[in-house]
């Protein structure tokens, strides 16, 4: 009886040796994994960044170049509309001293 109690002892020993060694190379393996994906977060996250402050500094380009295209084009309008009391002087000019086409 001792015989098996020594042998029963020793498997029973043998079996925690085994599973607590198991145990470890999952903790072992579940710990990279995590690291792992840790790693891929943060570089994610960095890459959000970067194209965050790649896009703001986009639009506040694409703002400047709007701001300056439309005073461009308020000063083609102003200068249109300085011009215009003359031509249409110009065109009125030489519509009332025209001679009629129907009159021959």
């Amino acid at each position: 009886m001792s015989v098996i109690g020594i042998v029963l002892g020793l498997t029973a020993i043998g079996l925690f040796i085994w599973l607590k060694k198991d145990q470890k190379m999952s903790n072992d393996l579940h710990e990279a994994e995590l690291n792992h994906t840790h790693q891929g977060m943060n570089a994610m996250m960095e890459d959000f960044n970067n194209y965050q402050v790649e896009t703001d500094r986009k639009i506040a380009d694409l703002e400047k170049q709007l701001v300056v295209k439309s005073k461009e084009n308020e000063r083609k309008i102003m200068k249109i509309t300085e011009s215009l009391p003359s031509i249409i002087r110009n065109v009125v000019g030489h519509i009332e001293f025209a001679r009629p086409l129907d009159k021959k």
